[in-house]
């Protein structure tokens, strides 16, 4: 027996909400591919200093961002499909998938909160020793500055403060670009750069994080009302 009135109207909310949430899960599938796949990031995050790797604790973040958006998909259309049958049981686990995501992205959230200042730290005092080591003639010194060059080159910066950052191009052209008395004039601190870089990506998952909580919280109470007018209409 169909379900009628509210209820009906709450059948067909839900699967609105349901297509909306399988549609976010495809733009944050996307969105994650295009995080982990974008040139700066993957210039910068796969570089070696001799037996060191970059840092890349700004792909977990990325890996966990596909893996949500990937199940966001399959528990949108297993709520679409519950929502048109009219199933307690696919609605009951939905309601639970949901519940178990949530939980997942809540954890998310907490973990990038507290590694998003660590993260870009992390990168930058990797390149601070690929400079000390490429300025000072260090062992290794070669890939030293092919790491310093690339960071240079990724994002248009030069030096790790403004001592470094003004006079570096002056004496080492091989590290900087060559327009060195551009460089002097403007702000091209690497440091400022790899803050820009990683600050404004976590920004953007940070966005999406919170567009999806809501949509999550209001599928999580469209579920259990329209399950307790299946119930009711059940009974009667």
């Amino acid at each position: 027996m169909g379900v009628e009135g509210c209820t009906k109207c709450i059948k067909y909310l839900l699967f609105v909400f349901n297509f909306i949430f399988w549609l976010a899960g495809g733009i944050i599938l996307g969105v994650a591919l295009w995080l982990r796949h974008d040139s700066q990031t993957t210039n910068i995050l796969y570089l070696q200093l001799g037996d060191k790797q970059a840092p890349n604790t700004f792909y977990v973040g990325i890996y966990i961002l596909i893996a949500v958006g990937a199940v966001m998909m399959f528990v949108g259309f297993l709520g679409c499909y519950g929502a048109i049958q009219e199933s307690q049981c696919l609605l009951g686990t939905f309601f639970t998938c949901l519940v178990i995501l949530f939980a997942c992205e809540v954890a998310a959230g907490i973990w990038g909160f507290v590694n998003k200042d660590q993260i870009a730290k992390d990168v930058k005092q990797f390149y601070d020793q690929a400079l000390q080591q490429a300025l000072m003639g260090e062992s290794d010194a070669s890939n030293a500055k092919a790491v310093v060059k690339t960071f240079h080159e990724t994002l248009d910066c030069c030096g790790s403060d403004i001592i470094t950052s003004t006079f570096t191009p002056v004496w080492r052209d091989d590290l900087c670009r060559k327009d060195s008395l551009k460089s002097f004039f403007e702000n091209t601190n690497c440091h400022k750069k790899i803050d820009e870089l990683f600050s404004g990506k976590l920004y953007l998952i940070g966005i999406a994080a919170v567009v999806v909580a809501v949509i999550m919280i209001f599928e999580m109470i469209l579920s259990m009302v329209l399950c307790c007018g299946i119930r009711n209409s059940s009974i009667y």
